[in-house]
């Protein structure tokens, strides 16, 4: 078991510089923004001293995925829309330092070949990729020929195993882990004193690596996991007439067994997890991912200037923003920030200083984030939001680290399996 002392709450040098850059610099940013986005799009102004930067967005098409309500939008751009506010973001920037932003966007159809797309993006000279891909798409771009003279940025995939095992020195990773996420949900429970939990996983892949991280977060954090059941029944009858009814009925069965201070759901694809609210056996708050969630990103988030960020997404993309398309944001905002802030445009010159410990990005999340030099995840803030509301934020108060709490999140150097050479 990892132990973290735990004292009132105080926070690393890194931690309070986060919080000033972010008062800082977040309130100047909006109001450039605003003024200047309608001009910002896909490549800013230019004159002869304007260096041209190209980011690439590698992605396959995809089906829309059925709204579990219909007061949810139907999104078939996810990640894509991301890319784009970010880019009118850095060009908002780059007017003032002569450097202009230009979006590659390669998506794939559904059975496109991936080595097409990422062939077809070093043909137009891009080094920097936004790669919206699930984990074996991920390792099958990286794994290409022309991208060992490329930076992959990871903005969907949460498999711990790249950020071990399969970890790879050009990508780097925005998108949360699964032990991220799962992690900053055991802190709050054990901040809340809810220590037994029950466990109920579906049947998708995902649902049993987050099942995976939750044990790992309870041995971690304190949290005792009393009973662990599987999901079997069928939720495609929800709109029949008599749908409501059996749900109803299914939902207690699933939910029996010793009592418990909180139900864990581990429900990747949306199939059932939203059904438990207010139907388990017992009345109890239901956490994981549905009801109380831990994410990267909820259009619950008002705060640290959240509010800003989601109007000009909304303006921008028509919907709300999703945490795959803020992982997508903070992909192509990387690289504008490392060209801001080192005021160079060479790729070996911009990869490096993303790697080093002065590297910081105002993710509207309250701190500071940065890459870690181990396994090159994207240390952030997780928010855990309910439905409607932002219910708190983890690393919580008290749980400490040496360098940042925020390495409380996910895999810790000493524990990593990752072994990069930088």
């Amino acid at each position: 078991m990892v132990k973290f002392w735990q004292w009132p709450d105080r926070r690393s040098d890194l931690s309070r510089l986060g919080r000033r850059l972010t008062s800082a610099v977040l309130p100047v940013i909006g109001l450039l923004a605003l003024a200047q986005m309608a001009t910002a799009q896909e490549s800013g102004p230019q004159d002869g001293n304007t260096k041209v930067m190209l980011i690439g967005y590698l992605g396959h098409q995809e089906d829309p995925r059925t709204p579990l309500s219909f007061l949810e939008p139907v999104a078939t751009d996810e990640g894509l829309q991301g890319a784009r506010l970010a880019l009118a973001d850095n060009n908002t920037t780059g007017v003032f330092l002569k450097q202009s932003y230009r979006l590659v966007e390669q998506v794939l159809p559904q059975d496109g070949d991936i080595a097409a797309g990422v062939k077809a993006l070093a043909d137009e000279g891009v080094r920097f990729v936004v790669a919206d891909l699930p984990a074996n798409a991920l390792l099958a771009a990286a794994d290409r020929p022309e991208a060992k003279s490329m930076l992959l940025f990871n903005a969907r995939a949460s498999d711990d195993v790249l950020r071990n095992e399969q970890c790879r020195a050009n990508i780097l990773h925005t998108a949360p882990s699964r032990r991220m996420l799962a992690d900053a949900l055991a802190q709050y429970l054990a901040w809340k004193k809810w220590t037994r939990w029950s466990l109920l996983t579906g049947r998708d892949t995902g649902d049993t690596l987050y099942a995976e991280a939750v044990r790992r977060a309870a041995k971690r954090f304190g949290g005792k996991i009393v009973a662990e059941k599987s999901w079997t029944f069928d939720t495609g009858n929800r709109r029949t007439d008599t749908g409501v009814t059996t749900i109803q009925s299914d939902i207690p069965l699933a939910t029996q067994g010793p009592d418990y201070d909180v139900l864990v759901v581990a429900d990747e694809p949306g199939e059932f997890g939203d059904y438990l609210d207010g139907r388990t056996w017992y009345p109890r708050p239901v956490a994981g991912t549905q009801g109380l969630s831990a994410t990267a990103w909820s259009r619950v988030n008002e705060q640290w200037g959240g509010t800003q960020l989601q109007s000009r997404f909304e303006k921008l993309a028509g919907r709300w923003m999703t945490a795959r398309d803020y992982a997508a944001w903070l992909a192509v905002r990387s690289v504008g920030e490392a060209a801001a802030r080192t005021s160079a445009t060479g790729f070996d010159d911009l990869t490096g200083y993303l790697h080093s410990p002065d590297f910081e990005l105002a993710g509207f999340k309250g701190e500071a984030l940065s890459f870690r030099a181990w396994d090159g995840q994207m240390r952030q803030p997780i928010l855990i939001a309910g439905p409607r509301m932002l219910v708190s934020v983890s690393p919580q108060e008290g749980f400490l680290h040496p360098v940042t709490p925020l390495d409380t999140l996910g895999d810790d150097a000493p524990e990593s399996k990752c072994r990069l050479n930088r």
